[in-house]
């Protein structure tokens, strides 16, 4: 799903929306700042002022403490039945095929000792080649592809390893501020072998020139970790004459949560 409407015109009668040289100047002034009372950088600001909707979403009250046996028991369930192998091919699910570059996305999912996690569940969702989604809010005016949907899941193998085959999905405007673009990204959803353990994130490209520009991405303000949201092109895992490569390992708990 898009970050928010991507129509780029502003409505009338509303606020001019800041330039991208403003919005940069922003993210110059916070700089490595985690925001108040964070404990480090490892996670996004959730309250980082440059990304406009964070400032109306972010949580401004003290968490609610809550039984964790009850979030276990009204968690999700779900095993081998449920998924099936096909459903990590984003390239399969309708008659013709995809029209972009074909790659292959692949990682194992560990536990902060380097352990894997079997058998859960990674779903993934993502924009097409030319930087729309399937969804009735995005308004781009790019072209839908009729033979691209944009998502798919797995359950991780015995030793936490998962892959993909999809579409590499292009940039998109949104509506942060004037001529924003979103870096090329993929949609990840993991759980672990708890509820709480689940992760929502976004996979990067290498080398892609809207990094720096990009508050969603630079609300991680340690520049060291915003890295690791990047995955990395594996000439091992590209297959010859059909898909490049790309390899993105994922840690669930403790405190090298994340990608």
């Amino acid at each position: 799903m898009p970050a928010s409407s991507t129509r780029t015109s502003t409505p009338p009668g509303a606020p001019a929306l800041p330039t991208q040289g403003e919005i940069n100047a922003e993210m110059s002034r916070i700089g490595g700042d985690p925001g108040p009372g964070a404990a480090s950088a490892m996670q996004p600001r959730l309250d980082y002022p440059p990304y406009r909707s964070s400032l109306r979403r972010h949580p401004s009250r003290a968490l609610v403490a809550v039984d964790p046996g009850v979030v276990e028991r009204s968690g999700p369930v779900f095993g081998d039945r449920d998924v099936d192998p096909l459903d990590a091919d984003l390239t399969i699910a309708h008659r013709g095929e995809p029209i972009g570059e074909r790659i292959v996305i692949a990682g194992r999912v560990l536990d902060s000792w380097g352990r894997p996690v079997p058998g859960q569940l990674v779903e993934v969702w993502q924009a097409n080649a030319a930087g729309r989604y399937v969804h009735r809010r995005d308004q781009h005016p790019a072209p839908l592809d009729p033979n691209f949907t944009g998502t798919g899941r797995c359950l991780t193998g015995p030793d936490g390893s998962y892959r993909f085959v999809t579409i590499k999905p292009g940039p998109y405007p949104w509506r942060n501020h004037q001529n924003a673009w979103r870096p090329a990204h993929v949609h990840f959803s993991l759980f672990g072998t708890r509820f709480t353990e689940r992760l929502v994130t976004q996979m990067y490209f290498p080398g892609d020139p809207l990094f720096e520009l990009d508050p969603i991405f630079r609300s991680i303000t340690d520049p060291a970790v915003a890295t690791r949201l990047v995955a990395r092109y594996d000439h091992d895992l590209t297959v010859s004459e059909w898909a490049t490569g790309y390899r993105w390992d994922v840690v669930l708990d403790g405190r090298r949560v994340g990608p």
